[in-house]
Protein backbone atom coordinates (compact mmCIF):
# COMPACT_ATOMS: atom_id res chain seq x y z
CA UNK A 1 0.00 0.00 0.00
CA UNK A 2 1.54 3.56 -0.80
CA UNK A 3 2.08 6.37 1.67
CA UNK A 4 -0.24 9.34 1.61
CA UNK A 5 2.96 10.89 0.77
CA UNK A 6 3.80 9.10 -2.25
CA UNK A 7 0.48 9.69 -3.76
CA UNK A 8 -0.47 12.96 -5.56
CA UNK A 9 -2.77 15.12 -4.15
CA UNK A 10 -4.65 18.42 -5.33
CA UNK A 11 -4.46 20.89 -2.73
CA UNK A 12 -6.17 24.25 -1.95
CA UNK A 13 -5.93 26.22 1.08
CA UNK A 14 -9.08 28.76 1.25
CA UNK A 15 -9.63 31.50 3.88
CA UNK A 16 -13.29 31.47 5.71
CA UNK A 17 -14.60 34.68 5.59
CA UNK A 18 -18.22 36.00 6.59
CA UNK A 19 -18.98 35.44 2.80
CA UNK A 20 -17.61 31.95 2.58
CA UNK A 21 -20.85 29.08 1.67
CA UNK A 22 -22.25 27.89 4.28
CA UNK A 23 -21.51 24.55 3.91
CA UNK A 24 -17.58 25.47 4.18
CA UNK A 25 -18.37 27.56 7.29
CA UNK A 26 -20.65 24.34 8.91
CA UNK A 27 -17.60 21.99 7.78
CA UNK A 28 -14.83 24.05 9.01
CA UNK A 29 -16.90 24.32 12.19
CA UNK A 30 -16.92 20.57 12.49
CA UNK A 31 -12.92 20.17 12.01
CA UNK A 32 -12.36 22.62 14.62
CA UNK A 33 -14.66 20.93 16.85
CA UNK A 34 -12.79 17.27 15.63
CA UNK A 35 -9.68 18.91 16.90
CA UNK A 36 -11.30 19.67 20.65
CA UNK A 37 -12.35 16.16 20.58
CA UNK A 38 -8.93 14.72 20.06
CA UNK A 39 -7.41 16.89 22.15
CA UNK A 40 -9.64 16.40 25.42
CA UNK A 41 -9.21 12.35 24.70
CA UNK A 42 -6.09 13.18 25.98
CA UNK A 43 -4.75 12.82 29.54
CA UNK A 44 -2.21 15.73 29.11
CA UNK A 45 -5.17 18.17 28.02
CA UNK A 46 -7.43 18.10 30.64
CA UNK A 47 -7.94 20.69 31.31
CA UNK A 48 -8.66 22.09 27.87
CA UNK A 49 -11.94 23.60 28.19
CA UNK A 50 -14.20 22.46 25.21
CA UNK A 51 -16.68 25.25 26.21
CA UNK A 52 -14.67 27.82 24.58
CA UNK A 53 -13.75 25.94 21.59
CA UNK A 54 -17.79 25.36 20.76
CA UNK A 55 -17.67 29.23 21.59
CA UNK A 56 -15.30 29.68 18.73
CA UNK A 57 -16.96 27.19 16.26
CA UNK A 58 -20.04 28.56 16.32
CA UNK A 59 -18.62 32.42 15.64
CA UNK A 60 -16.32 30.83 12.96
CA UNK A 61 -14.47 32.82 11.23
CA UNK A 62 -15.57 36.02 13.36
CA UNK A 63 -13.95 34.25 16.43
CA UNK A 64 -10.34 34.98 14.89
CA UNK A 65 -11.04 37.72 12.99
CA UNK A 66 -12.14 39.91 15.20
CA UNK A 67 -8.63 39.10 17.22
CA UNK A 68 -6.71 40.63 14.24
CA UNK A 69 -6.47 37.03 12.70
CA UNK A 70 -8.45 34.65 10.56
CA UNK A 71 -8.59 30.97 9.51
CA UNK A 72 -8.06 28.46 7.01
CA UNK A 73 -8.90 25.33 5.73
CA UNK A 74 -7.33 22.48 3.47
CA UNK A 75 -9.47 20.54 1.10
CA UNK A 76 -7.25 17.75 -0.67
CA UNK A 77 -8.72 16.66 -4.01
CA UNK A 78 -11.87 18.64 -2.91
CA UNK A 79 -12.39 17.25 0.65
CA UNK A 80 -11.96 19.49 3.58
CA UNK A 81 -9.33 17.35 5.35
CA UNK A 82 -7.42 20.37 7.15
CA UNK A 83 -8.19 23.68 9.56
CA UNK A 84 -5.99 26.04 11.18
CA UNK A 85 -6.74 29.57 12.57
CA UNK A 86 -4.90 32.88 14.16
CA UNK A 87 -4.82 35.52 16.36
CA UNK A 88 -3.32 38.59 18.26
CA UNK A 89 -1.27 36.99 20.51
CA UNK A 90 -2.34 37.90 24.51
CA UNK A 91 -0.96 40.44 26.55
CA UNK A 92 1.41 43.00 24.94
CA UNK A 93 2.87 40.19 23.04
CA UNK A 94 0.09 40.64 20.95
CA UNK A 95 1.32 44.40 19.41
CA UNK A 96 3.99 42.22 16.77
CA UNK A 97 2.90 38.75 16.91
CA UNK A 98 0.23 36.20 16.24
CA UNK A 99 -0.67 33.29 17.88
CA UNK A 100 -1.14 30.08 15.72
CA UNK A 101 -4.10 28.04 16.51
CA UNK A 102 -6.02 24.60 16.27
CA UNK A 103 -4.07 23.20 13.60
CA UNK A 104 -5.72 19.60 12.50
CA UNK A 105 -5.02 17.86 9.92
CA UNK A 106 -7.76 14.49 9.54
CA UNK A 107 -5.68 11.23 9.85
CA UNK A 108 -6.52 10.49 5.95
CA UNK A 109 -4.26 13.27 4.90
CA UNK A 110 -1.38 13.17 7.44
CA UNK A 111 1.97 12.51 5.83
CA UNK A 112 0.96 14.56 2.95
CA UNK A 113 2.42 18.06 3.65
CA UNK A 114 -0.99 19.42 4.41
CA UNK A 115 0.27 20.88 7.69
CA UNK A 116 2.91 22.46 6.96
CA UNK A 117 1.30 23.95 4.01
CA UNK A 118 -1.03 25.66 6.35
CA UNK A 119 1.58 26.54 9.01
CA UNK A 120 3.52 28.10 6.26
CA UNK A 121 0.51 29.77 4.92
CA UNK A 122 -0.07 31.56 8.54
CA UNK A 123 3.48 32.54 8.73
CA UNK A 124 3.18 34.23 5.30
CA UNK A 125 0.60 36.26 6.19
CA UNK A 126 1.76 37.30 9.36
CA UNK A 127 4.92 38.90 7.64
CA UNK A 128 2.58 40.57 5.02
CA UNK A 129 1.06 41.61 8.15
CA UNK A 130 4.35 43.64 9.54
CA UNK A 131 4.42 40.77 12.59
CA UNK A 132 7.64 40.32 13.76
CA UNK A 133 6.90 36.89 15.43
CA UNK A 134 4.37 33.83 15.15
CA UNK A 135 3.23 31.86 18.13
CA UNK A 136 2.09 28.68 19.21
CA UNK A 137 1.16 25.91 22.19
CA UNK A 138 1.15 22.16 22.03
CA UNK A 139 0.98 19.18 23.88
CA UNK A 140 3.85 16.73 22.94
CA UNK A 141 2.03 14.00 24.31
CA UNK A 142 -0.81 14.54 22.29
CA UNK A 143 0.78 15.99 18.64
CA UNK A 144 4.16 15.05 18.65
CA UNK A 145 4.13 15.22 15.16
CA UNK A 146 2.88 19.03 15.03
CA UNK A 147 5.50 19.76 17.49
CA UNK A 148 8.06 17.79 15.48
CA UNK A 149 6.53 19.98 12.27
CA UNK A 150 6.84 22.85 14.07
CA UNK A 151 10.59 22.54 15.16
CA UNK A 152 11.32 21.65 11.98
CA UNK A 153 9.51 24.99 10.48
CA UNK A 154 12.14 26.77 12.75
CA UNK A 155 9.74 27.63 16.11
CA UNK A 156 12.11 27.04 19.14
CA UNK A 157 11.02 27.00 22.92
CA UNK A 158 9.79 29.96 24.37
CA UNK A 159 8.25 31.32 27.86
CA UNK A 160 4.79 30.55 28.42
CA UNK A 161 2.56 33.57 27.25
CA UNK A 162 -1.53 34.11 28.46
CA UNK A 163 -3.02 32.27 30.55
CA UNK A 164 -3.71 28.38 29.15
CA UNK A 165 -4.50 26.17 32.24
CA UNK A 166 -3.07 23.13 30.39
CA UNK A 167 0.52 22.26 32.35
CA UNK A 168 1.57 19.95 29.91
CA UNK A 169 2.46 22.43 26.90
CA UNK A 170 5.12 23.52 25.03
CA UNK A 171 5.30 27.07 24.06
CA UNK A 172 6.93 27.68 21.06
CA UNK A 173 7.99 31.36 19.00
CA UNK A 174 9.81 31.76 15.25
CA UNK A 175 10.43 35.37 14.75
CA UNK A 176 9.67 36.21 11.23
Amino acid sequence: MPHAEDQKHTVELVELTEASPAQLLEDGRELLLEYGRFVISHPDAEQFCFGTLEKEAARLPMSYREQDGGALVGLMNGRLVGFVAWRRTPGELGQSSWEVKRLWVRPEARGTGLGRKLTQAVLDRAKAAGRRAVYLDTVPSAMSAALKLYLQMGFTPCAPYGDNPIEALAYLRKDL
